[in-house]
């Protein structure tokens, strides 16, 4: 190799990692870092008002992200026999909160098996096959819906695996409780 052809490969060299460093630097931001998420967007929208208000009063308000649109459009014509409970909204309301989730609907193929519970979602099983049993029975916890139990940003939608914490079981449990 001649002189020429050697500072050729050095700067090649030097200028590769800077390039590579560059290229990342320039890569959209995700909404998350949960692994094997099937549902990559750049920009979430963030939880309207209205949405955490009414459905957060009685649950964590879930990310839209987390059902397929074909799930949130049944259970948003369910809400008066909402899981046991009657959750109607005002017209207004309910078609503001729908706009939303079905924007932000995970992006799967349309099933009509589809889960109309978070929790039974393929995506949340997998994520969360590593929870022992005992944790979810527990009294800090006693089910899976509780997602604040462990995911420090969920009041917010964060549920990202750095902000988790799993609280420690305790030696009462909750009978039934499944994941």
């Amino acid at each position: 190799m001649n002189g020429r052809a050697r500072i050729a490969f050095a700067a090649v060299l030097t200028a590769l990692p800077l390039a590579l460093l560059l290229a990342l630097a320039a890569a959209p931001a995700r909404a998350d870092d949960d692994e094997g998420d099937d549902d990559r967007r750049p920009v979430r929208a963030p939880m309207p008002a209205v949405y955490v208000e009414e459905c957060g009063s009685c649950h964590v308000p879930y990310p839209a992200r987390g059902l397929p649109a074909s799930s949130w459009r049944a259970l948003m014509g369910g809400l008066d026999r909402h899981f046991g409970n009657d959750a109607s909204l005002a017209p207004a309301q309910a078609d503001a909160i729908r706009r939303w989730l079905l924007a932000g609907a995970g992006a799967r193929p349309a099933d009509p098996a589809a889960p109309l519970r978070l929790t039974r979602a393929p995506w949340f099983v997998r994520e969360h096959r590593e929870v022992p049993m005992p944790l979810w029975r527990s009294a800090a916890v006693k089910s899976a819906t509780n997602c604040a139990a462990c995911h420090r940003g969920a009041e917010r939608g964060v549920f990202s695996e750095h902000d988790v914490r799993l609280p420690r079981p305790s030696s009462r449990s909750t009978t039934g409780a499944k994941p």
